[in-house]
């Protein structure tokens, strides 16, 4: 990395913390991270546009910085980068609340994007179609994935139908603005991750609050619930925004983030076990989930969830 920042950014001495996803380091007083950028040029160009319309309403983001080839995008070893200036405190973490609020500031008024994520129904059935392929090609000296797959595919096609019933039924709503989002939002929400811009999508609000809510449960159980009951108490939704979030919920996005680094050689198979293990309390949540969304919209049962009994 450092010779990448020499040859197209023009920093030589400097000190560079590295891991597996960026590249940190202060340079004249200044906080930079310089990381790989997978998504199309195309896409960028939106991005980049948004990102500089954020800044000129002084919204939280980090700055794109240009290389010395007058680029944003810099190959590097067959690679793509991006750098990034975080003029805030990067691991300043954000709550429910503070989500909602700048989501209230970003709400997008045109959905005539490439970043507009609106095809949910589309776009699972598409993954579970690769990772059966992938499985069947690449998967079978995994056993912990061979053993747990199924159950996870399961889980997704249940996700699936359940979207493709309630969209069908229910059209988008006032309340359910479409606004930026992120691909992926983890507790602890720290700045670094929530004000990258190189994860922006455009979609309705509950992506980000169902993200958030999947990973305070394997990290965080003991906020779980007020931080649920904050955003339900102070978001009235749409039935068919309350139908997506429980939605989303379902949809294991946390087994399968995982599953794809492990198909990449990035991690050991050893990570799915603490998922893996929490199974049967993900459909208590499920069924708690599904109790505390039915006191503000009558949204669609899920038999096998609503009448799961204790052990």
């Amino acid at each position: 990395m450092k010779e990448l920042l020499k040859n197209y950014y023009n920093v030589y001495e400097t000190d560079l913390i590295e891991n597996n996803e960026f590249a940190y380091f202060i340079f004249h007083e200044k906080k930079y991270y310089l990381v790989p950028y997978l998504r199309s040029e195309e896409e960028f160009k939106e991005l980049l546009s948004m990102n500089e319309e954020l800044l000129k309403k002084g919204i939280p983001t980090a700055r794109f910085i240009l290389n010395n080839q007058n680029s944003y995008l810099t190959l590097f070893m067959k690679k793509k980068y991006v750098l990034l200036e975080m003029n805030i405190n990067s691991q300043q973490e954000y709550n429910v609340l503070d989500m909602m609020h700048f989501t209230d500031k970003l709400v997008v008024s045109s959905k005539k994007s490439i970043l507009y994520r609106n095809n949910w129904a589309e776009l699972w059935s598409s993954k579970v179609d690769y990772f059966e392929y992938q499985i069947r090609q690449l998967g079978k000296d995994k056993l912990l994935i061979l053993n747990s797959f199924s159950y996870y595919i399961g889980l997704v096609e249940n996700a699936i139908a359940y979207v493709n019933a309630t969209t069908k039924k229910y059209q988008i709503s006032i309340n359910e603005r479409i606004t930026l989002q992120r691909k992926r939002v983890v507790f602890p929400n720290i700045a670094l991750n929530y004000f990258n811009p190189i994860h922006y999508v455009i979609d309705i609000e509950v992506r980000d609050i169902a993200s958030y809510f999947k990973s305070l449960f394997f990290n965080s159980y003991e906020d779980l619930f007020i931080e649920v009951s904050a955003f339900l108490k102070r978001r009235k939704l749409g039935l068919y925004g309350y139908q997506l979030l429980f939605a989303r919920l379902m949809y294991p996005s946390f087994y399968f983030d995982l599953y794809e680094k492990i198909m990449e050689g990035e991690l050991e198979e050893s990570v799915l076990i603490p998922i893996i293990n929490k199974v049967d309390e993900y459909e208590f949540f499920l069924k708690d989930m599904y109790t505390m969304i039915s006191k503000y919209a009558p949204i669609e049962r899920v038999e096998w969830i609503v009448n799961k009994k204790e052990l």
